[in-house]
């Protein structure tokens, strides 16, 4: 990835909101600058961030998946998508009517087991990802180890069924629209890197890479206020593990089920990188004062920035004006 900044920059300090769950894996904002996130139990909370540091945030309950949400995003009209490991490609309205509404619960003939993350398109279109078909959410990191890609990219239309625009991802995670809808972006966090699908022009219908080689295994990303794009860095590039996804795959099976049998490994502190509208990296931020770990999920509004994580049982946030 092309950098303006040579390494991290320190992240402004760190606020918590402690939940009484685990797991926020992604955040975005409301139209009304509230945040939404979602809990390992399956609760989908709204959080009204203090005015100041040590303010009361207010955090109320706006609906339950009855499974396990991860990536989320906001309809033009208010209402929530909420992809669900367990239960598919989701949508519910936070301030009306109770119930869920299933979008999408298979894609490509299989059960939609892993939908990772979700980018609605201004007619309703929603692009959204599959991370893995052939492991659960459970065991995410024995995807990452194998290298196998099994990592999907699909649409749904206003109206009609799931399709596949990109197969064979490694990892797909967060997924982002630009902001003309020209382009989608996927982040393929097996392979630490950007994948753009063009939508529209003489490229629509092909794929290239839009940033390779980031500085850590990209999650959730949002739409940055420039124009741009932020992306949640989950954990810091490992050498070993980029030895390992050069050997042979029966030898990467073997250190997959080995892994499982391991306690999992200690989470890294927070970190975030922004690029342009071009892929070029613009800035680094990491939580240097470790009071946050593996960021999954980043959104800014109002010139903050608020953390998601699939570890902690809160939140956080930092001005970044």
């Amino acid at each position: 990835m092309s950098r303006r900044r040579h390494g991290p920059t320190p992240m402004p300090r760190l606020h918590r909101i402690e939940l009484d769950g685990t797991g926020p894996e992604d955040v975005v904002f409301d139209h009304a600058g509230r945040v939404l996130a979602g809990l390992g139990d399956g609760r989908l909370l709204r959080i009204d961030l203090p005015e100041r540091p040590g303010g009361r945030p207010r955090v109320v309950e706006v609906g339950r998946t009855g499974g396990r949400p991860l990536g989320l995003d906001v309809l033009t009209d208010g209402r929530l998508l909420v992809c669900d490991a367990q239960r598919g490609l989701l949508r519910l309205d936070p301030d009306g009517t109770p119930g869920l509404d299933v979008l999408a619960d298979s894609v490509a003939g299989q059960p939609l087991r892993f939908c990772s993350n979700a980018s609605a398109a201004a007619d309703g279109t929603v692009y959204f990802t599959v991370s893995s078909r052939r492991y659960g959410l459970a065991d995410w990191p024995s995807d990452i180890v194998e290298h196998r890609p099994t990592g999907l990219l699909a649409r749904l239309a206003p109206g009609g069924e799931p399709e596949v625009l990109l197969d064979g991802l490694q990892f797909a995670n967060g997924v982002a629209l630009a902001p003309d809808e020209s382009f989608v972006v996927v982040a393929e966090t097996g392979a630490r890197r950007l994948t753009r699908y063009w939508l529209t022009g003489p490229e629509a219908g092909r794929h290239d890479t839009f940033a390779p080689d980031l500085p850590g295994f990209p999650d959730n990303m949002s739409r940055s206020p420039g124009g741009g794009f932020w992306v949640a860095l989950a954990g810091p590039p490992t050498p070993p593990l980029d030895w390992l996804h050069r050997t042979a795959p029966p030898v990467r099976r073997a250190a997959a089920a080995a892994l499982r049998l391991l306690p999992p490994l200690p989470a890294h502190a927070a970190a975030v990188v922004e690029v342009d509208g071009q892929g070029r990296g613009l800035r680094q931020l990491a939580d240097t004062e470790r009071q946050f770990r593996m960021a999954t999920g980043v959104a800014e509004h109002a010139g903050r920035l608020v953390l998601g994580s699939l570890v902690e049982d809160a939140i956080a946030w930092c001005d970044i004006r």
